[in-house]
């Protein structure tokens, strides 16, 4: 995907998320630290000039609710840290990159009710790539890629990466 590719996906998800939920009222965005933070933050813009209301934009570090912690190395930094914003009753779009095996999503749930007790939890990806190893499904997609597990979806944001681009590579054995 091409920058401009990238940014007419989010004015499309803008749309959804706020057709969806009739409006913005009570509806916050969460994004997934590293780069769904990003993403959420822009699409809280695009809401913003949608609706003409600020939303609430929070960041979730999912590092300490992590299956494969174990698996990181002897010794795995943990960081539990503070969301940002107020999670209870309200509608949260946990907002990240890439859709793959669902494992993310598990951990970014379990780390989401360590905040509080939303109304109502929907997810918001960039890219769907399959492969799932949870019953997880987003409720908003920007682009459904199929994908091998030989295969790695790779998004460059500007925030985070100085270049602005998703990529489809070959897994380095």
């Amino acid at each position: 995907m091409s920058p401009s590719e990238i940014e007419r996906t989010l004015v499309r998800l803008a749309h959804e998320i706020n057709e969806r939920n009739n409006g913005v009222k009570d509806l916050a965005l969460v994004g997934i630290r590293r780069r769904g933070v990003p993403l959420a933050q822009r699409l809280a813009k695009l809401l913003q000039r949608i609706e003409h209301k600020e939303i609430p934009v929070g960041t979730l570090d999912i590092s300490l609710y992590r299956d494969d912690l174990t698996t990181l190395g002897p010794k795995a930094v943990v960081n539990p840290g503070e969301i940002g914003i107020t999670v209870t009753d309200k509608i949260i779009v946990l907002v990240d990159d890439v859709l793959y095996t669902g494992r993310t999503t598990r951990a970014a749930m379990e780390a989401l009710f360590a905040h509080g007790r939303p109304r109502l939890v929907q997810l918001c990806v960039l890219i769907d790539r399959g492969h799932r190893e949870l019953p997880v499904e987003a409720t908003y997609v920007g682009r459904k890629i199929q994908t091998s597990d030989n295969e790695i979806i790779e998004v460059q944001l500007n925030e985070l990466d100085e270049a602005e681009k998703v990529l489809l590579v070959e897994k380095v054995s």
